[in-house]
């Protein structure tokens, strides 16, 4: 936390040609102070507790609450390497975040937990552990603390690593995938899996493929760590919007926006265009627009930007999904939808602040 300011000690006026009142200097825990009683030591003051390592915000704790369903479905489908992969990105984020915030003596914030949780949950199975590690730091940098931190960075920084990864490692993060184990006790009784696979059930469907709803439903499919078991992302979203730490309009907006835009190019009948329930069911989209476009700092901050926010992000999903050469859309939906936000908030809000004025003069 930042550091307490003291109060200046004020003192009545004296006389001219008599002694002032010394001014009083407020007890730090170092003992020094400066003029207008500010401490330079940067040490708490006297009866103060010294801010923890960790700072927990109850919003982030709740989103990590729902987490943890999808982080168990990760072992069982995929083995106990994804707690490793889980453990490793965390830690990281961890280190560099305390690495910017050490010397102004703040605490790291718990919301590095979740930017590195969810960006363990959105990478492949088999990735290598040190580009998880580059792909948490860069994340964390980049898309957060050249910001100035916690509450003024622009992108989700998790998004931001997940780019960085995508782009820089291409192969690893489309083509080598993991099938995922079924049956009990399915991953819990081993590191990893070694049937490997080349296709996501986006990929397979795209080309004309099928995969049964009911695999995209529970979740005995390949593809991202925390992404497949649709059930348990629905779950685990339904729980962060009943706990308010997800905003209803945006996951409504993305919904709508996605089904009807994959409607209408699955009934035109263009290339690539799935069902939209398979659409909705496979991939990250679900995953996505529960726990990466409803993030409190980089998503919209008015309710009408939250909306347009929700349904651009659902329909550019499904445009880069049919027609560029990814299978998988969210997270650049995410990214551009970031960049949007600003200057949509800041038309909505002068359009607000107009129709008032209207409504005062009228």
């Amino acid at each position: 936390m930042d550091e307490q300011i003291n109060k200046k000690q004020t003192d009545k006026p004296t006389p001219e040609g008599k002694g002032k009142t010394p001014d009083k200097k407020p007890p730090t825990t170092a003992g020094k102070t400066t003029t207008a009683g500010k401490t330079t030591t940067g040490k708490t003051p006297a009866g103060r507790k010294p801010p923890g390592l960790i700072q927990w915000q109850a919003p982030m704790v709740k989103v990590l609450h729902a987490l943890i369903p999808l982080m168990v479905a990760s072992v069982y489908f995929f083995g106990w390497r994804s707690l490793l992969v889980l453990i490793i990105t965390n830690v990281t984020g961890f280190f560099t975040e305390y690495m910017f915030v050490k010397n102004e003596k703040q605490p790291v914030t718990s919301a590095v937990f979740v930017t590195s949780s969810i960006l363990a949950l959105t990478l492949p199975p088999t990735l290598p552990l040190w580009m998880a590690v580059v792909g948490t730091a860069f994340g964390v940098v980049f898309g957060k603390m050249v910001f100035g931190g916690f509450g003024r960075n622009i992108f989700n920084p998790a998004m931001v690593g997940r780019s960085f990864l995508y782009v820089s490692f291409p192969i690893f993060m489309t083509s080598k995938w993991m099938e995922s184990c079924t049956g009990f006790p399915g991953g819990l009784a081993k590191w990893s899996n070694d049937a490997l696979t080349s296709a996501t059930p986006l990929g397979i469907i795209s080309k004309g493929g099928s995969v049964p709803y009911l695999n995209l439903f529970l979740g005995n499919i390949g593809g991202s760590l925390g992404e497949t078991s649709a059930i348990l992302v629905i779950l685990a979203g339904i729980y962060i919007v009943y706990q308010k730490v997800a905003s209803h309009r945006i996951v409504v907006g993305g919904l709508l926006g996605m089904l009807i835009m994959q409607f209408i190019l699955w009934k035109a009948g263009v290339p690539k265009a799935m069902d939209p329930l398979s659409a909705l069911l496979g991939g990250g989209f679900l995953f996505g627009v529960f726990f990466v476009a409803t993030d409190p700092i980089s998503a919209a901050q008015t309710d009408p930007g939250r909306w347009i926010y929700g349904v651009f992000i659902g329909i550019i999903t499904v445009l880069i999904r049919t027609f560029s050469g990814w299978a998988e859309g969210m997270m650049f939906a995410v990214l551009l939808g970031n960049m949007f936000n600003p200057i949509m908030d800041y038309y909505i809000k002068e359009h607000q602040q107009a129709q008032k004025r209207k409504q005062v003069s009228a």
